[in-house]
């Protein structure tokens, strides 16, 4: 129903790290990391860091940080569970991505994990993916999306993070605390 792949979109999987993808990992600040747990029941969540937060270990071999967050821990769970992972790296303003596929480990007190201190916080938990399959993907979906057009951004055509939080997450809490909770000084607690 679809037809078949042209045969550059087959070439383009591999099984390692080229000079092109670690330059890529290098100029990424975000990735999205998909994990399902033994059942099949998937999660995708965003990580960010500075760029060049996966530490790239080896050509088939790459870590993640852990960073404070909500503590639900879905992916870790799934990953204990399944640890087949797959994550796209963005570059701000770029339509390609990049895909890598794998399976991950949880590690605690990784031996590298002081290389990826950000402001002086270094990772508790690291998740390092053995890479299986990474290639690019073309820049359609942005491109469709007008993602990077910033004269398509309407921020405000859905409710502000406060509201949500107040309405789905926490309804004891008044609005008015929630707009200074995720205000401004919300990034200043980021590591910490």
């Amino acid at each position: 129903m679809l037809g078949e792949p042209t045969p550059a979109a087959r070439r383009k999987e591999r099984t390692r790290l080229h000079d092109i993808d670690r330059a890529w990992l290098a100029a990424s600040p975000l990735v999205f990391v998909a994990t399902a747990d033994a059942a099949g029941n998937a999660d995708v969540s965003p990580k960010g860091d500075p760029p060049g937060f996966t530490l790239v270990l080896d050509d088939t071999t790459i870590a993640l940080p852990e960073r404070p967050g909500n503590r639900r821990a879905d992916g870790f769970h799934n990953l204990l569970q399944n640890p087949h992972v797959g994550l796209i790296y963005v570059i701000p303003g770029r339509g390609d991505t990049l895909r890598i596929n794998g399976q991950a480990r949880v590690l605690r007190d990784a031996p590298y994990a002081e290389r990826m201190a950000v402001r002086g916080s270094v990772p508790t938990f690291v998740v390092e993916v053995a890479v299986e399959q990474v290639f690019f993907h073309c820049s359609k979906a942005f491109l469709r999306s007008k993602t990077w057009d910033p004269d398509t951004w309407t921020p405000e055509a859905a409710p502000r993070r406060a509201v949500i939080a107040h309405s789905l997450e926490r309804p004891e809490t008044p609005v008015e605390e929630l707009d200074t909770y995720y205000g401004p000084q919300y990034a200043e607690h980021l590591y910490g």
